[in-house]
């Protein structure tokens, strides 16, 4: 009979152990679910809150617009969007960051898929000036051409391409995104880094701001241009900005002023918000045209956030 009373208790401890175990088991994986969605929670919290990013920074370029001469932009980087630290604090103790960057005052890749000279030498010029070898620019027309034919000793085509592990051809076409040309014929990354913060990839026919082209990319535009020509062109910058091209190609000693303008439609956002140790950050590309509206071209979720300011004044797979 003991013997008995001892078996049973030892199975009233196994169930007690075992029921234990489980209990635990259950409320180690509740508290891991609540956790898990309170984190879902806060990561959507934030996506809203970088959308909310764009949505003002829309406004800001909104509101830009309405306060010149929607027939004339005028565009420089003494406005209020152009302010590397618009910075915002959430409900929640979280921080919303802004940056409205001008593409419009980058070097547009796509200038040369109609096969413009003007375009392919300010591109060689502007890789002269970052130290990248020129035979880029070559490589890049070929890129973005319709034939077959090389330009000149450095260019590419596909019988280039096909030789490489793994094989790929020329686009043709328009470059949509600029990593595109991590896909150049011996572009190293350091290169690729070094180009990005100066160019963009705009349609054909975008036109390049004056007012807020940085040093390097003014300089491309005249190769005869002295020090200190441009370092009036920066002064004027930092002035507001010509109010017409007359008085920037007087400056520069430029005769054609072909594909240039003073105020901008194309714009990069990265709206970046923070709450606890959960980031969202949106990057969107707008376009604002001289009605007033903005509109959205493309989005992009989760980039590794804002970059540091732009480079100063002064210095088809």
């Amino acid at each position: 009979m003991s013997r008995q009373r001892g078996v049973a208790l030892i199975t009233v401890l196994l169930v007690v152990a075992l029921v234990s175990v489980v209990c635990t088991g259950l409320v180690l994986r509740q508290q891991l679910a609540i956790r898990s969605t309170g984190n879902q929670l806060l990561v959507r919290q934030a996506q809203y809150y970088a959308e909310g990013g764009e949505l003002l920074a829309k406004a800001i370029l909104q509101r830009d617009l309405r306060e010149g001469d929607p027939r004339q932009p005028l565009d420089h980087l003494g406005e209020p969007w152009a302010n590397p630290k618009l910075s915002f604090p959430l409900d929640e103790g979280g921080e919303l960051r802004l940056r409205i960057v001008d593409l419009s005052g980058r070097f547009n890749l796509n200038s040369l898929a109609n096969g413009s000279a003007i375009a392919l030498e300010r591109l060689r010029l502007l890789l002269q000036q970052l130290q990248i070898p020129v035979e880029y620019a070559e490589r890049l027309q070929d890129w973005l051409d319709q034939d077959q034919e090389n330009l000149g000793g450095n260019g590419a085509e596909d019988a280039q391409y096909l030789l490489l592990q793994p094989p790929y051809r020329t686009g043709p076409g328009l470059i949509r995104e600029v990593s595109e040309l991590r896909l150049l014929l011996g572009m190293k990354e350091a290169e690729y880094r070094r180009l990005l913060p100066f160019v963009c990839a705009l349609p054909v026919e975008a036109r390049l701001n004056v007012n807020t082209a940085s040093a390097q990319v003014l300089a491309s535009l005249n190769a005869n241009a002295s020090a200190s020509a441009l370092d009036g062109v920066v002064a004027m910058q930092q002035r507001g900005g010509y109010r017409d091209l007359a008085g920037f190609a007087q400056q520069l000693g430029m005769q054609d002023t072909a594909g240039l303008d003073i105020g901008s439609q194309y714009f990069q956002v990265i709206s970046e918000a923070s709450l606890g140790e959960r980031r969202q950050v949106l990057v969107s590309y707008l376009q604002r045209g001289n009605d007033g509206r903005v509109r959205v071209l493309a989005r992009d979720l989760g980039q590794s956030g804002i970059a540091p300011p732009e480079p100063s004044k002064e210095s088809k797979q």
